[in-house]
């Protein structure tokens, strides 16, 4: 939702969530705890996690945090499961997403790491610019594996290869799938795609193939992050991106569940 520009009133955010904890996702990201004059659009995440932590059944909860402030924030809520740390291994990136530099942005997940686990909660770091940048500026993909060898070290479990401004290739995507799951196969490796709707199919393949398990998307596709200077690319599409998983094996979402929720997606972000 924070690539919409109008904001989508508090009610229909409330709502559509409802729907989609319905689904029996394993996890839903329901909003951030972040600068509203930098997100306006997430700036009434804690009242929709009010509205919603009655219904989340076995579904995790996620909300993004860009500092100790947010976390703290983001902690007081007992039905948050997971705080999402976005880490940029591009130095211009993360100083346009957090205003702080890479090592900073490090010793900062080191805080919030210890303010969710003293809370109970487990953070996700999305590691951002995983598979090149939009400045002209040197990609090296053994570069994100040391990045990753650092977080791993540092306790985290779940980490996310976030494609931020859709430039991943496949043969990237499977040297750091196949390296990282090897290397720890403790830890989950998510991936976070950004695509066209008619280019994410290969990049899912090659993620899949490579032993990724866990994806992020977005019903109709919507979304791209507004700091990425990149024409706002949007997430992989979940209603596609369902339809290719069921195909291969069986994902246990509640169908009917399902179509309500895309049928109130349509509502919520075209209606606008």
């Amino acid at each position: 939702m924070q690539g919409i520009k109008n904001f989508i009133p508090t009610e229909v955010k409330i709502d559509y969530l409802k729907k989609l904890l319905a689904c029996g996702f394993h996890t839903l990201d329901c909003g951030s705890f972040v600068n509203p004059s930098a997100v306006p659009q997430m700036a009434d995440t804690a009242e929709v996690l009010s509205s919603i932590g009655p219904f989340k059944g076995n579904t995790r909860l996620l909300v993004i945090v860009a500092n100790e402030r947010g976390a703290a924030r983001a902690i007081a809520y007992p039905m948050v499961n997971y705080l999402g740390y976005p880490f940029s291994v591009n130095e211009t990136f993360q100083r346009r997403n957090t205003n702080s530099s890479t090592t900073d942005a490090f010793i900062r997940m080191r805080k919030i790491h210890e303010l969710a686990s003293i809370a109970g909660k487990e953070l996700v770091v999305y590691i951002s610019m995983a598979f090149g940048n939009p400045y002209g500026e040197n990609y090296d993909r053994d570069k994100v594996i040391e990045w990753a060898d650092k977080i791993v070290k540092e306790g985290i479990a779940t980490i996310s290869l976030a494609d931020t401004v859709g430039r991943a290739k496949t043969d990237d995507i499977q040297y750091l799938f196949e390296t990282l799951t090897c290397r720890h196969p403790d830890v989950v490796f998510g991936a976070h795609f950004h695509a066209r709707t008619d280019m994410w199919q290969n990049k899912v393949e090659a993620a899949w193939e490579a032993g990724c398990q866990r994806f992020d998307s977005a019903i109709l596709g919507f979304g791209g992050c507004p700091f990425a200077n990149d024409e706002l690319k949007g997430n992989i599409p979940t209603e596609q991106l369902l339809a290719w998983i069921n195909s291969h094996t069986p994902s246990n979402i509640n169908a009917e569940a399902f179509s309500n929720a895309l049928t109130r997606a349509s509502d919520a972000y075209l209606g606008l």
